[in-house]
């Protein structure tokens, strides 16, 4: 018999991705064991390579000798099972490698966090106060059912009420969110609370810090440096219960006896996971709860189409409000004698100009800057950059457009379609709002808040608060007015989930006013503008999927992506169909060329064969990147210096198609 240790390397290679066997020493064996950081010898690459060690077991002496593992990195167990089995289902349903999501969910190592913790004692266990449970449990009665579907560890979705907080500068949601921790973390377990973004993690912990020591609750997000990230993985290590706060990634983090996993805003493109296999929050959320028999709550102001799918299949649990609460929506500048193309219809203004004798007022606006979008005056035609292509904007009133893309100033443009040497301003962005509205409001204080200038607060005294959407301050006790301008010209994106992401914008600028706060939408009607005016976004969300059904389009069905060489996406479209011979005819679309010149296709699925189709693509995937490699070797030996590259890129459940 032989002890081997079964290691995942961390290789970006999809070849690699798989359990190898190495030998464990006599030297090494007190040390090895399952969740460790070693060094082992690759021989393909023919040097070392960290890898964590999977499982320790004894084997027959193979016929083949097997390589022995070089040195252990470290003796702490960084890697649980738990958490690997996740990021191995994770990774397997979207085609991809699990050393992936693990690379983004454990920070890297850091000696001196990794020694502090070692010699610090074991923290106590964290106890919420009578008090704090009464007002959770408070809290959570106008939810009826939300209780015990906590301790029964049920899928649920809850719409958070519209409002401020009235106990401090944060909205009502984090109070829901906040009272759901508290009273999981009275049972001794512990929570994971995914977060878009920094704005939303510091309203919940505002709301935890009134109840909990500090040391109760864990930030987990890539806003610190590499010693806390560390330092606060290990903590997470402990067999204490914890609430842990932090982003997308959070959603892995393997605390002690998770009993909550909560996705706020589950809509925000912040939650899908840019880097590979791009596995949403969402799903990587649901995969977790099936794993671990935790419950799972997605909190939001708005319902998006993916969970009321679930909830119509059975899957999530709708839990409703006793008392339902919505905003005072006005829908300006739709009624018969309104201006065409008035900005600020004169109701929308009475209210603002009588808001702000009370406190402030927002205004939501769609694009940051004075004037994003220039066009000639006499033909109408976008002003474009003649050397990159790019979009005129223009920074300030009077100088001269400059290209959004590449910067190059233009004193004098010219159209090339009517050689006319004027521009006309298209759009005005927040800047330029913010001039329109203070010469209309003298002698009231203006504030931008956008990329370029972040606000996240605003006190009580008047003010016109001039915001992009999701940059949005909060201001205490709620504002007296908030104006939605530009609502048409957001629809006017060409996306599949437009109609979606406006609702969820408009919703969730609408929580920000204060009870009784008129809303107004401008020059906006229709499904979405209805939704929002009576407050019934699931409502939306259904009418949404019935009129997506019949399309195939997501997420009624799930789509993958696949891009690469004419021949290698041909190869793995047709690996797929001889697997699944049932596929309709028009599970394919394309493919089509690119400007890389490889080309793209879209492979439409049911969710029911989701696992035969990703495993079929992964295949396709590893067989190209061998193929890749052999190539390269060939064209080596004959004096190239062709590299090995991975022409074959695959990903499943985009979360906006490019149609």
């Amino acid at each position: 018999m032989v002890t081997v240790a079964r290691v995942l390397v961390d290789s970006p290679l999809p070849q690699l991705d798989r359990l190898f066997d190495y030998a464990v020493p006599d030297s090494l064996r007190a040390e090895i064991a399952p969740g460790v950081r070693i060094k082992v010898p690759l021989r393909t690459a023919g040097r070392m390579i960290e890898a964590w060690v999977i499982e320790v077991t004894d084997i027959e002496q193979p016929e083949r000798r097997l390589s022995e593992i070089d040195s252990v990195v470290s003796t702490v167990i960084a890697l649980p099972h738990e958490l690997y089995r996740l990021a191995r289902r994770a990774a397997d349903r979207a085609a991809g490698s699990a050393i992936d999501i693990l690379r983004l969910v454990v920070p890297k190592r850091m000696v001196r966090a990794e020694k502090a913790w070692q010699a610090a004692p074991v923290p106590e266990a964290p106890t919420v106060a009578p008090a704090a449970l009464a007002w959770a449990e408070a809290e959570l009665s106008g939810f009826p059912g939300l209780t015990d579907a906590l301790g029964d560890g049920e899928r649920i979705a809850v719409d958070a009420p519209p409002r401020p907080s009235p106990a401090g500068p944060w909205g009502a949601w984090a109070d829901l969110l906040a009272a759901q921790s508290l009273v999981v973390l009275s049972r001794g377990r512990s929570v994971v609370l995914t977060l878009p973004d920094h704005r939303d993690r510091a309203q919940v912990i505002a709301s935890l810090q009134r109840w909990l020591p500090e040391d109760a609750v864990v930030r987990d997000d890539a806003d610190r440096s590499g010693p806390e990230r560390y330092a606060s993985y290990l903590r997470l290590r402990h067999p204490v219960p914890v609430i842990v706060v932090g982003n997308r990634s959070t959603v892995y983090a393997p605390a002690h006896d998770t009993g909550l996993v909560v996705v706020w805003d589950d809509g925000d493109p912040l939650l899908s996971e840019p880097l590979s296999p791009g596995v949403h929050a969402r799903d990587a959320a649901l995969i977790r709860q099936e794993l671990e028999g935790s419950a799972l709550a997605f909190v939001g102001h708005t319902r998006t189409t993916d969970v009321e799918r679930l909830v119509q299949r059975g899957w999530v649990r709708e839990i409703p409000a006793a008392r339902r609460e919505s905003p005072r929506v006005v829908l300006s500048g739709t009624h018969e004698g309104a201006s065409p193309g008035q900005r600020v219809p004169s109701a929308a203004f009475a209210a603002a100009r009588e808001a702000l004798t009370q406190g402030p007022v927002l205004v939501q606006v769609s694009r940051p800057g004075y004037a994003p979008v220039l066009v000639c005056a006499d033909c109408r035609a976008p002003a474009r950059c003649t050397h990159c292509g790019g979009p005129l904007r223009a920074t300030r009133p009077g100088r001269a457009p400059d290209c959004t893309w590449c910067g190059r100033t233009y004193p004098r443009w010219t159209c090339p379609h009517c050689t006319s040497t004027r521009l006309r301003m298209a759009s005005s962005g927040s800047e330029r709002t913010a001039d329109e509205l203070g010469r209309a409001f003298p002698l009231t204080r203006v504030i931008v808040s956008d990329g370029s200038h972040p606000v996240t607060e605003v006190d009580e005294r008047p003010a016109l608060v001039i915001a992009t959407r999701g940059a949005e301050p909060i201001a205490r006790g709620g504002y007296r007015a908030v104006l939605l301008l530009d609502a048409d010209k957001m629809l006017l994106a060409e996306q599949l989930r437009i109609g979606e992401s406006c609702l969820r914008w408009w919703s969730n600028a609408a929580a920000l006013a204060a009870p009784g706060a008129p809303v107004h939408l401008v020059g906006v009607a229709g499904p979405v503008a209805r939704a929002l005016a009576t407050w019934t976004q699931p409502a939306y969300a259904r009418a949404e999927l019935a009129e997506r059904a019949p399309l195939h389009m997501p997420p009624t069905v799930r789509v993958a992506t696949i891009e690469g060489t004419a021949g290698s996406v041909h190869t793995a479209i047709t690996r797929v169909r001889d697997r699944l011979p049932s596929l309709p005819a028009d599970a394919v679309l394309g493919p089509v060329p690119q400007e890389d010149g490889a080309v793209r296709a879209l492979l439409r699925f049911d969710y029911a064969v989701g696992r035969a189709v990703a495993e079929s693509l992964r295949a396709s995937v590893v067989e190209e990147a061998l193929a890749s490699r052999s190539r390269a070797a060939r064209a080596a030996r004959s004096g190239g210096e062709r590299s090995a590259r991975t022409t074959l890129r695959v990903r499943l459940d985009v979360p906006e198609l490019d149609l």
